[in-house]
């Protein structure tokens, strides 16, 4: 195989971060947008050892499944890849990840329960952070071009709320009328670095956070101002102070700039104050139908506990107290344990508690005090769940483990783990809450292998 020749290949797979695959002389190769069943011409980009990226130049018969993009900047922005698949094919493509994922490196050939289609593919994302900067025409919002931190400037974004990108309008005007600059990366100079919104789908509550270099804006007046006139439903206008280089979009520091600090909105119903930093599922609806799910799997009933690790803002915790005898939720944001503490009481809940505690620490501290949950419900980030915690949780030795999981490479990897713990899966399901993107939640059980 040759850099820059174009060889004449069928499209016969995906991958995990949503390119397509073709096989040309035995060698795999990765190529963005394409769709299984497509045969086309691909000029080959870049070889390694053992694969190969390449680009589609020509496509000579097209995939059943290849629909035209209805977003134009589909081919650009690099937050979503699915957008020339029918819906179908792209659920497909997320619950064979699942399963190639768990064969692969969990060692495990299962099939999933379910495939979870969400009911909306537009407009179905609660939270948008939008980069800011400027190109030659003045302020942008948009976002990132794949594997860069290149601006693709956009009006309007498919998958976020109509109001958000309102208010990401509205705020970029404040920005050129006043003079306000976004931050440089390269310089580190300017003042607004992300426009953040989140919106209560159930209470019709809009946040507004601006991530900036300072404490101190000018013309807020101005902004609260322009900001209410654009969405009557906004309950709160945060600033939150970030001044560090690097890549990571929330700071430490806090400042309410109008109104509340929090929005409220409504999950499983409970009813929920969410502050920035608190985790809340991006889509609701969806959310509802993985945690009821989860809640399945962990069969509870009075005369059980249960341990909810990386418990955010609670909206599992409180989700499984109305089954459990006592829940206790560890989460190591500390605003999002005082969030789940008012959402407790904001539900008269009284059979949980909190712990402000890495996921690892707080296991490693509940087994020492030699408490033994019925159920270990773990929901972590990308990362997937640390050794300690992994170790703490085997010496627990709950009956059942629910693994609700954002990636299944960490989900395959932590399951062959607790394997070696004496626990096996028994079934999954697989939840789409992420339309036209490549990400995929799954929820799991697993229990003793004894039982």
């Amino acid at each position: 195989m040759e850099k820059n020749k174009i060889y004449r290949a069928e499209i016969v797979g995906y991958s995990g971060d949503g390119s397509s695959i073709a096989r040309i002389r035995d060698m795999v190769v990765f190529v963005p947008g394409g769709a299984v069943g497509d045969q086309c011409d691909i000029r080959i980009v870049k070889i390694a050892k053992n694969y190969a990226f390449g680009r589609i130049e020509r496509i000579i018969i097209s995939s059943k499944h290849r629909i035209e993009p209805e977003c134009p900047h589909a081919a650009k922005c690099g937050g979503c890849c699915y957008w020339h698949l029918d819906y179908e094919e792209e659920l497909r493509a997320k619950s064979k990840k699942v399963q190639d994922a768990l064969q692969r490196i969990g060692g495990i050939k299962m099939e999933p329960e379910a495939v979870c289609g969400s009911d909306h593919i537009h407009h179905y994302r609660n939270k948008a952070q939008y980069p800011v900067g400027r190109n030659e025409n003045g302020i942008i919002t948009g976002f990132y071009r794949a594997r860069s931190h290149d601006i693709i400037p956009m009006e309007r974004c498919l998958i976020q709320t109509e109001l958000s990108d309102e208010l990401a309008r509205c705020v970029r005007n404040w920005m050129e009328e006043y003079n306000v600059a976004p931050y440089n990366e390269t310089t580190h100079n300017g003042l607004i670095r992300h426009i953040y919104v989140r919106t209560g789908f159930a209470t019709g509550q809009v946040l507004l956070c601006l991530i900036t270099k300072s404490a101190k804006i000018p013309a807020a007046g101005a902004l609260i101002a322009a900001a209410r006139k654009t969405v009557p439903g906004l309950c709160g206008i945060v600033l939150n102070i970030n001044k560090k280089p690097g890549n990571t979009i929330l700071g430490d520091k806090y400042i309410t700039l109008w109104g509340n600090s929090t929005l409220e909105d409504i999950l499983c119903g409970n009813r929920f104050q969410l502050s920035p930093a608190a985790f809340y599922q991006v889509n609701r609806a969806q959310a509802e139908r993985l945690y009821e799910a989860a809640l399945a799997y962990a069969d509870l009933d009075n005369t059980k506990t249960a341990l909810d690790l990386y418990c955010g803002a609670g909206t599992i915790t409180l989700a499984l107290a109305r089954d459990a005898k006592t829940v206790i939720g560890a989460e190591i944001v500390p605003q999002a344990v005082e969030n789940a503490r008012e959402n407790a009481k904001l539900n008269h809940i009284d059979n949980v508690e909190f712990i402000c505690a890495d996921a690892g620490q707080a296991a490693m501290q509940l087994a020492a005090q030699d408490i033994h949950p019925d159920v270990i419900v773990v929901d972590p980030p990308r990362k997937g769940i640390d050794q300690s915690t992994i170790n703490a949780i085997g010496q627990m030795a709950p009956q059942r483990i629910v693994y609700v999981s954002c990636d299944p490479a960490t989900l395959a990897r932590d399951v062959k783990l607790l394997r070696e713990q004496g626990y096996k899966l028994k079934k999954y399901k697989v939840y789409d809450l992420f339309p036209r993107t490549s990400h995929v939640e799954t929820v799991c059980l697993l229990s003793r292998k004894d039982k």
